[in-house]
């Protein structure tokens, strides 16, 4: 069977919901036994979202493989559960890079370098790779048609299907159906004038998906369909779901699946089993038995897609214990001393944001920013006995809060926040001492981890070898290990670095039912068909 190509554009304006919908018809292609396989495109220059602010760009994805990715890159795997890597992924920063490499080593024997044909042949390439040995490549394109940065991208997809043939291309457009409040009207002009910039383009859409707030009626999808050249039965209603994962069959309810496979002449059946255990657990997030608070003390809360897979992980752990979590965002700033305000002042301030809490999470982060209020969060949670998960940051700044309230050593602190404290008790790991490069080069990807034998995390995993994906430069100095021991914080985890010195990987404090610090993220590896087990764990601890 020849790669079909399915190009995913959207139109009128950003975030309505390319990448779940790429998702949504991957997942619904695999439970048809098809060979299926996801690439986003980011039209920006940067050549990875690695060194960009989680308020300008959101969470940043690391893959298996070690790739700082587009967080759509989560959806995918989540959607899919299955590990993806950097192929899947690429920028215009990474073209142009690539390009002018190219161009440096002699490849082009002297020619003058362009958009067209050079750039484009770059692109098209990168997707005609990642199609080979599958049914299907779901290409995903970022942005929105008419942008400056997209325009090299629809010519590359204007080649291909001119190349390739209708047969073996189709084009689905993600268009926005507004409601207008004061007239209770759904106005489809802005789709009309949407697909004219799409052809002006050079490309035409097969499909419409028209993101709605109601349903759409038989005239307004007629109307749709009658000004954007497609028949009626490719107009998919995209009305808004209670949740992302309920997307899957939602499309297939209104017909998606059959549009595409009638453009391609295609005949499949579903893994009816498979789709029921998916939506038993779609049921399950809509209808939770009980529902916990966890707060979220961290640095970028004003944007929750900062914490994508953080907050997703609690969502597939919630569908499978059959609990809502409520995640209460608290921006670690405002646990912070305030001026004028004593000790007790603030130790009382502090109790009464969390006291309505069941559980704490600290999640990684970077910069000095916010650092003070997380220590404090620990503190609370340590003296008051509330389940605490440290993630990454999370955990050393456990570290840090345990070295200086418990062990009394005034000052301590990571040097990655005061390179002069007396006691560094997080330090920089020794791979990075000499790193001067700040894109993709920390430590970063999966690594092996062993599990102390009989330790907590080993029970929860059930096994004493773990993978998990890293994303860090600093490390917790083991230095004072021993000194953590006589007083109640153990090691429970380690893994090897390049040079084969020892990284602490999870502490625990001991007595406790989960007081779990983890230098890893566990939320890379959550899917909605298998939570990551530390994930569960802890929302375990919260009920």
């Amino acid at each position: 069977m020849q790669t079909r190509f399915v190009f995913i554009t959207g139109g009128v304006l950003s975030s309505l919901g390319k990448g779940v919908a790429s998702s949504s018809l991957a997942h619904l292609l695999k439970l048809c036994a098809f060979k299926v396989d996801i690439l986003k495109i980011d039209p920006y220059i940067n050549v990875d979202p690695g060194t960009l602010s989680p308020f300008e760009h959101g969470e940043v994805f690391v893959t298996a493989d070690g790739s700082e990715t587009d967080l759509d890159i989560g959806h995918y795997e989540r959607f899919l559960n299955k590990d993806f890597s950097k192929a899947n992924n690429f920028t215009t920063g990474q073209i142009y890079l690539s390009v002018i490499e190219k161009e440096r080593e002699g490849k082009y024997l002297g020619k003058t370098i362009q958009v067209i044909p050079h750039i484009v042949e770059e692109i098209k390439e990168r997707i005609l790779k990642l199609g080979e040995g599958k049914d299907f490549l779901i290409v995903e394109v970022g942005g929105t048609v008419g942008d400056i940065e997209g325009m090299v991208y629809l010519e590359a997809i204007r080649e291909l299907r001119s190349a390739l043939g209708s047969k073996q291309v189709a084009n689905i457009h993600v268009t926005l159906v507004p409601l207008i409040a004061t007239s209770h009207e759904l106005k489809t002009k802005p789709t009309q004038h949407s697909i004219i910039e799409l052809r002006r383009l050079g490309v035409s859409a097969n499909i419409i998906l028209a993101r709605c707030s109601q349903d759409l009626s038989p005239e307004i999808k007629t109307k749709i369909a009658s000004s954007c050249d497609v028949c009626v039965e490719n107009v998919i209603q995209a009305k808004d779901a209670p949740t992302i994962y309920a997307c899957p069959t939602h499309y297939l309810q209104e017909g998606l699946l059959d549009a595409l496979f009638r453009h391609f002449n295609l005949q499949a059946s579903l893994d009816q089993h498979a789709l029921q255990q998916w939506e038993d657990l779609v049921y399950h997030i809509l209808n939770p038995k009980r529902t916990i608070k966890i707060g979220f003390v961290g640095k970028y809360v004003h944007l929750g897609e900062s914490y994508k897979s953080y907050l997703e992980s609690m969502v597939c752990v919630g569908a499978h214990l059959k609990v809502k979590v409520d995640v209460v965002f608290i921006n670690s700033e405002d646990l912070q001393n305030q001026e004028g305000e004593s000790d007790t002042q603030l130790k009382q301030r502090i109790a009464r944001t969390l006291q309505d809490l069941q559980g704490i999470l600290i999640p990684g982060g970077f910069g000095h920013r916010g650092i003070e209020g997380m220590i404090n969060a620990i503190t609370y949670a340590r003296e008051n006995h509330v389940p605490l998960f440290g993630v990454c940051l999370g955990a050393q700044l456990m570290v840090v809060e345990f070295a200086r309230h418990v062990l009394g050593l005034s000052g301590a602190h990571s040097s990655e926040f005061d390179k002069n404290a007396p006691h560094k008790v997080v330090d920089l790991l020794h791979s990075q001492t000499n790193t001067t490069h700040k894109g993709s080069s920390m430590r970063l990807g999966t690594h092996a981890i062993t599990l102390k034998k009989d330790s907590q995390i080993a029970q929860i995993y059930h096994a004493e070898n773990i993978l998990e994906r890293h994303r860090h430069r600093y490390t917790i100095n083991p230095a004072y290990l021993e000194d953590y021991a006589k007083h109640g914080l153990e090691v429970i985890a380690t893994s090897l670095d390049d040079n084969q010195q020892s990284i602490i990987e999870a502490l625990t404090l001991k007595n406790r039912y989960f007081f779990l610090g983890v230098q890893y993220h566990p939320e890379f590896t959550s899917r909605l068909i298998a939570p990551n087990p530390l994930f569960k764990a802890f929302v375990q601890a919260c009920m």
